[in-house]
């Protein structure tokens, strides 16, 4: 396990509790106590250190090595029954955007997200998580799809942005996440959608635009990341933590603003430190979600997506 600055006095408790069992195990001497207290005192530091996390050691959080991605979600919650999709049908299949069909139970869903790399090899394989317009234009083809077979579409977002480069814009970067952010408006099956990580710029709002919008708890969504915004207002990466803090972008701040729905809470640590019970609980708030979704007409919910989007930033003095 990788630990991030500020969890290192829970580091060093847990190196001592490890000692600990090892010295019980190794000798005679009864240490019971010992790692009773150590424990205790483990339980009161995670708790003291993740109940007043910053903003920008929630976007640590987020970035954690360790921290599960969207395939890991997909393969823990679908299982077996996860095919997944290839193509946009017309320049190339894009590894940074993955989707394809799914059973959560009894029901089928379009599985949609972009998947970054665990090491060097598949972070440059997976283009570290940004994808090329042929990879919203895939997201899209395979929405229209479900919208085709009246399958309910959920997207998973975990992106630090759309790729950038020269050929990305040659291809139509822009108008691949504006024409999929017009097509997902007026999407006939429902969309849900979940932010498991970062959530950056366009390269996320191209997949996001859902009848109901959950953010686990260490996530961020926002049109920039704190160290770009930095960059662009200081001229220097050195005010991030400021950055992160203006900009407004954890799950509690999201869902003050009404930008999102509902925050799906991590178990104590966050995702990464308890992965099997993080899927579980997001399995469960989609289909939680799906149950009030699913009796709604077409038309019924592509009014209400469109009164929801059309309301946000809305003043009323």
């Amino acid at each position: 396990m990788e630990y991030l600055e500020f969890e290192l006095p829970i580091k060093e408790l847990e190196d001592q509790l490890q000692k600990c069992k090892l010295i019980g195990e190794e000798s005679e001497v009864d240490v019971t106590e010992t790692c009773t207290q150590i424990e205790k005192k483990l339980i009161v530091a995670k708790t003291e250190i993740y109940k007043n996390l910053t903003p920008w050691q929630r976007v640590q959080m987020s970035r954690h090595p360790n921290r599960p991605y969207t395939l890991d979600y997909i393969r823990a919650i679908c299982g077996e029954s996860f095919l997944e999709l290839h193509g946009d049908r017309g320049f190339k299949d894009d590894k940074a955007m993955i989707g394809g069909l799914g059973k959560i139970g009894d029901q089928s869903y379009m599985f949609i997200g972009q998947q970054k790399g665990y090491n060097t090899k598949t972070r440059q394989y997976r283009n570290f998580g940004m994808a090329n317009p042929e990879g919203y234009r895939k997201a899209l083809r395979l929405m229209k799809s479900a919208e085709k077979f009246g399958i309910p579409v959920v997207t998973i977002l975990d992106t630090p942005g759309a790729y950038p480069g020269l050929e990305a814009e040659e291809r139509g970067q822009g108008e691949a996440i504006a024409r999929n952010i017009l097509e997902m408006t007026r999407l006939k099956v429902p969309i849900i959608t979940v932010i498991i990580g970062e959530g950056a710029s366009g390269g996320a709002l191209g997949i996001g635009v859902g009848d109901v919008v959950l953010m686990l708890e260490n996530t961020w969504y926002s049109v920039i990341s704190p160290e770009s915004c930095s960059s662009i207002l200081w001229r220097s990466w050195e005010y991030k933590e400021q950055a992160a803090e203006a900009l407004k972008l954890t799950a509690k701040d999201m869902k003050k603003l009404k930008l999102v729905d509902e925050i799906i809470k991590e178990p104590l640590g966050g995702a990464h430190r308890d992965r099997e019970q993080t899927f579980v609980i997001v399995s469960n708030a989609i289909s939680k979600t799906y149950e009030t979704l699913k009796n709604l007409s077409p038309k019924q919910l592509v009014e209400k997506r469109m009164d929801k989007y059309l309301n946000m930033g809305v003043f009323k003095g």
